[in-house]
């Protein structure tokens, strides 16, 4: 075997093998209150550090025009600096999370203020040896009230140094990348095959390296199996109970198996040499063949040069949102939020849903996903327009053969549906 030119970033102490082994078991032997920890996780935590939603197969199914307002879940910000490359009229980014704003913000100040290898250097790599310098004197000022008092705290987040040395590793999601990387390289002591899989140029070669190491059998041992099955674990990665339950209920061996399927698939069928969301999640960092389209070069210039003043945030519900902005919406971006409120606050979806209708355009186009196999819960859902009440399956054209091509191809491959609907508001008021 051989060692890519991606270098391993992550240097940890030997004794920390044994202290994050402890810390790992006490915290996910807390099954007993599975939904109290994810609340406290998503309520006091920057979750996401970067989307885990692949926006080629959105640009396809949204065909994003001049004249879209988009609402998006705001997650990371990447997938909405995305979709200002193609030129809408507005992106609006809604999150309940003031700190996933927050990250947001400081990505929509540094394009405004850095120059390309600063920030890429930053995003990119995930630290940089001046980002309290470049924070005090260019970004600090540019900042909300709250994301600036949320980075005024974090300045460890980029700095490189100590036992998470990027900002990949920071965030719930983070550390659990961090854990997983320790894992690898201190406990399995794999990284070299990781970097030689990451650096394959065909499937063909990831596939032989896959079987030739034997990864499935390396990677997933009792106890990183028994962990995966724990609400505590996936509560981390933003993975909720309902979630869970759906996947357990619907997916021949449940979660468990749903994940080692999912990304067997992803190193041994589909290409990895321009899978940034894995790399990143495997090495702490990007490169710049390897990344999301808002860090390259052509990307970063064409958001400095004006694009980047398409993209607001919103620290709101999407509900509390479509209430106070009087906007009119032709592209909603839902991810998988409703899985959750679906189980777990349906009165709140209906009235989601409710507020979504009243505010779309003539012509909409929503997108959502599902970790379920199949959504049966949006249908159902019975909405007022004009002066009658329908259900939604009744007002919806699914696209569903486009989105039965493109779910196979998406590069993160931890969503178990994936949907497209047009909704022609002029034929129902």
């Amino acid at each position: 075997m051989h060692l890519s030119q991606i270098e391993p970033q992550n240097k940890f102490p030997r004794n920390s093998k044994r202290r994050i082994s402890g810390t790992i078991r006490k915290t996910l032997g807390l099954d007993h209150v599975s939904k109290a920890w994810f609340k406290l996780v998503h309520g006091s935590s920057l979750v996401y550090n970067t989307c885990w939603e692949d926006p080629r197969l959105d640009h396809v199914a949204l065909e994003l025009s001049e004249k879209d307002n988009v609402l998006v879940i705001t997650s990371a910000g990447c997938n909405a600096l995305d979709y200002a490359l193609a030129n809408p009229n507005h992106v609006y980014t809604v999150d309940v999370n003031p700190k996933q704003n927050a990250l947001l913000d400081l990505k929509l100040a540094a394009i405004k203020h850095l120059e390309y290898d600063d920030f890429f250097q930053l995003f990119g790599k995930g630290s940089h040896p001046k980002f309290k310098q470049f924070y005090q004197e260019k970004l600090r000022a540019e900042l909300p009230e709250a994301s600036r008092k949320f980075w005024d705290k974090r300045a460890k987040f980029f700095s490189g140094k100590g036992q998470r040395p990027s900002f990949y590793f920071y965030g719930s999601s983070g550390m659990f990348a961090w854990l997983i990387n320790i894992y690898i390289d201190r406990v399995k002591k794999i990284r070299p095959v990781i970097n030689e899989l990451l650096a394959a140029e065909t499937v063909e070669a990831q596939k032989d390296i896959y079987q030739r190491y034997r990864l499935r059998e390396t990677m997933w041992t009792p106890f990183l199996k028994w962990a995966m099955k724990r609400d505590t674990t996936l509560a981390l990665l933003g993975v909720p109970r309902a979630q869970r339950k759906q996947l357990d209920r619907d997916y021949p061996g449940g979660i468990l198996q749903f994940v080692v399927d999912s990304i067997e698939t992803v190193f041994t069928e589909l290409p990895i040499k321009d899978n940034y969301f894995w790399r990143v999640y495997l090495t702490g960092q990007y490169t710049k063949d390897c990344c999301p389209n808002y860090l390259t070069e052509e990307g970063f210039k064409k958001l400095k040069g004006g694009l980047v003043n398409k993209v607001s945030t919103h620290t709101n519900t999407l509900l509390g949102f479509l209430k106070e902005n009087p906007v009119t919406i032709s592209r909603y971006v839902l991810l998988d939020h409703m899985d959750w409120l679906a189980e777990v606050k349906p009165k709140i979806l209906e009235a989601e849903w409710q507020a979504m209708i009243d505010r779309a355009a003539p012509q909409t186009r929503l997108q959502w996903r599902s970790a379920g196999l199949s959504v049966g819960f949006v249908d159902p859902i019975s909405v007022k327009i004009g002066n009658t009440t329908k259900k939604l399956g009744e007002m919806f054209e699914y696209n569903q053969d486009l989105a039965n091509k493109l779910h196979p191809i998406d590069r993160v491959h931890t969503y178990g549906s994936y949907y497209i609907a047009n909704f022609d508001k002029t034929k129902h008021s």
